[in-house]
């Protein structure tokens, strides 16, 4: 395997990867920031309201894009690394 076929499978898995944990992350950014402003206004400083909002949201969001977080891994691996492996 040669160097440019090897940072272009390298570039497509992070490619891949990024797009899978981004509405994860950004769902966690989001809740976090909106707990963050009601704790800053309201004065309650309990930690667990931090955690369980943020923990509900990734969970759902998780659950409603594990179909396409599914098929976005069996078409990197169909089109990526299989071929490599047979040598293609």
């Amino acid at each position: 395997m040669s160097e440019g076929v090897f940072y272009d499978t390298l570039r497509q898995a992070i490619l891949a990867a990024i797009s899978m944990a981004l509405p994860i992350l950004a769902a966690a950014l989001v809740i976090g920031l909106i707990v963050g402003l009601f704790q800053a206004l309201t004065s309650i400083q309990e930690m667990s309201l931090t955690f369980v909002p943020k923990l509900t949201a990734v969970l759902v969001i998780v659950w409603m894009t594990m179909g396409i977080m599914t098929q976005t891994l069996v078409t990197f691996f169909a089109g990526h690394i299989i071929p490599l492996i047979q040598g293609g």
